[in-house]
């Protein structure tokens, strides 16, 4: 189980995600998926600040 909040995507809070939240998708495995956008995976551990914004919803993610 996750630690990662579960998020939609008018929320643009930052989502503090850890190591074994990875690989990291958006929507969270843990988002109820029936009104979302299709599930797109994000490469935050190949970013220099290890954080990721998702490209359909603006849902920002760090990884700590």
């Amino acid at each position: 189980m996750s630690n990662a909040a579960v998020e939609t995507p008018s929320e643009h809070a930052l989502i503090e995600v850890s190591r074994k939240d990875l690989p990291l998708s958006c929507p969270l495995p843990s988002a109820p998926v029936w009104n979302m956008h299709p599930r797109v995976y994000l490469p935050i551990e190949d970013e220099p600040n290890h954080e990721a914004t998702c490209p359909y919803c603006g849902a920002r993610y760090r990884l700590v």
